[in-house]
């Protein structure tokens, strides 16, 4: 079913569709502009993302002829996946597009070679293996015959479309039955009955349809209330009569989630008694950037005209986390991110990551993050993970998805692989190690280098950084080693599993990554 903004996706969603078709003409209208491409691709995708954060079913994008040419697909398939929309549907028509249902015959259609490439593109620049690109054939549409549009879908589909859309202005199936009797289940097909409402969908199950859109009724449903109830306030200049007719407010506040707020607000502002703050470990240089850290740390290296250290920054701000702590060491001076209390390790050209810690540990609260400063993450990680239960939280990537080309990875091996059919599964770390493979055991994943202590989670970490101090090697060890010696301990560190989405940086290659995941 359609839906053109984020309450409108909520609804589709509450009322059992097991999809989301983000219709061009329906966002386009709601925006009040034509479906003409006057609303930039970077809008569209700006309403997707309020739509992806509301709802739990797939969202497929009518994404017109794919804003412009193969590169812009490349671009638009990158931004989707980001936002974790399912698929986006192109059509065989030129840029800018017209709707199909306004001179329909009158509009030309894209060369088929040059669109194929448009489909590889977008195939080729997926990294999630379920996103689906849909071919959408107009040449019914625009008066060619039906084995003019069976040529285009072969063709799109040897190109390496997940399924093929034909498209019919005519008010009987007719068109649409005798191209899925030929068409004869090549690939999934798509329809959009927009014109041919009448038909019962039995028949397009009979007839091997795999889907149908129901493509606009929300937006229009949404014009027609509109339009009757502002013309009768109007005329009536009262809400007497129409007040029992529409939504009541405390309706919009449960769309909005506004219970939500509240069970949020008593777990995590607690009357201002209680806060999070967070420590950030920056004291390295980082040497395998090379020239790029001569003058300043590696937190200070520019991704996308902003500091590693700035980045990080951001995403606690964003969630309300402003206690921050960042223990620095080399060129500890050249740090200039604002909102941030700077400590510093004096030593940390012979210490390692625990010293660090111990310097930071006026800073300590009963609920704090200790975090790597060379961490790039998507912000519902960290929402993940302060919605964590456990005294001590750990997140670990169960696809290990994070590209970095050089580093030593912290591989965990956890009390339970990660069932992505369980949602809140509970698991414990049982070891941090450099090896992927211990024995006959794989490892679970990699700790990316993000902890929460909790509670008593901090009397343990205190704990444990007192006793260790008293071993000849304290000066070497890192958070894994702490993270081991409160395990050995009896101490539970929980585990969040993630499936990527995060990057350490630690040399040249990382920061060409980092583009990627921050764009």
């Amino acid at each position: 079913m359609e839906a053109h903004n984020g309450i409108s996706a909520r609804i589709v969603e509450e009322a059992g569709f097991q999809g989301i078709w983000a219709s061009g003409l329906a966002v386009s209208a709601q925006y009040g502009v034509r479906d003409n491409n006057e609303a930039s691709w970077t809008q569209i995708v700006d309403m997707l993302e309020f739509m992806s954060d509301v709802t739990k079913v797939p969202i497929l994008l009518d994404g017109d002829t794919g804003y412009g040419n193969f590169n812009n697909m490349r671009r638009l398939v990158r931004k989707l996946e980001q936002r974790g929309i399912a698929g986006v549907c192109i059509e065989d028509k030129l840029f800018p597009k017209s709707n199909s249902f306004i001179n329909g015959e009158r509009q030309p259609l894209a060369d088929v070679e040059e669109f194929s490439g448009k489909i590889k593109a977008g195939k080729d620049s997926q990294l999630d293996d379920n996103f689906c690109i849909v071919a959408r054939v107009e040449a019914l549409i625009a008066g060619w015959d039906l084995s003019e549009a069976l040529r285009r879908a072969e063709a799109y589909r040897i190109a390496g479309a997940d399924a093929i859309l034909i498209h019919s202005k005519s008010s009987r199936p007719n068109e649409i039955l005798a191209f899925a009797k030929e068409w004869a289940g090549r690939a999934p097909l798509v329809i959009v009955p927009t014109k041919y409402y009448s038909t019962p969908t039995e028949l397009f199950r009979t007839a091997g349809i795999s889907l149908i859109i129901w493509a606009n009724h929300m937006i229009r449903a949404a014009i027609a209330s509109m339009e009757t109830i502002a013309r009768e306030v109007q005329v009536s200049e009262t809400l007497v009569n129409i007040e029992e007719r529409i939504a009541p407010i405390k309706e919009i506040f449960r769309l909005q989630g506004a219970d939500e707020l509240v069970e949020a607000e008593k777990r995590y502002f607690n009357n201002g008694q209680q806060h999070t703050n967070a420590i950030v470990l920056a004291a390295t240089r980082g040497d395998e950037l090379h020239g790029l850290t001569l003058d300043r740390p590696k937190v200070m290296v520019p991704i996308a005209g902003k500091a590693l250290l700035r980045h990080v920054v951001d995403k606690f701000k964003k969630l309300q986390i402003n206690d921050i702590s960042v223990v620095a060491g080399y060129k500890a001076e050249t740090i200039d991110v604002p909102g941030i209390n700077i400590i510093q390790n004096q030593n940390y050209t012979t210490t390692g990551e625990l010293a660090s810690l111990v310097t930071a540990q006026a800073k300590f609260s009963n609920d704090m993050l200790i975090v790597y400063g060379d961490l790039l993450f998507r912000s519902y990680i960290l929402r993940d993970l302060l919605e964590s239960v456990g005294e001590i939280v750990a997140i670990v990537d169960s696809t290990m998805k994070s590209k970095s080309t050089s580093g030593s990875p912290d591989y965990a091996y956890c009390s339970h692989p990660d069932d992505l059919s369980l949602f809140g599964q509970d698991v414990n770390l049982l070891q941090v190690a450099k090896t992927k493979q211990m024995q006959s055991q794989k490892s679970h994943g990699r700790w990316i280098g993000m902890l929460r202590c909790h509670g008593q989670g901090r009397l343990w970490v205190e704990e444990a950084l007192l006793q260790l101090q008293g071993q000849p090697d304290f000066n070497k060890m890192g958070l894994a080693d702490l993270c081991n010696y409160l395990i050995t301990k009896g101490k539970p560190i929980k585990v969040i599993y993630i499936h990527g989405h995060w990057l350490d940086i630690n040399s040249l290659d990382d920061l060409d990554l980092a583009f990627q995941l921050q764009g």
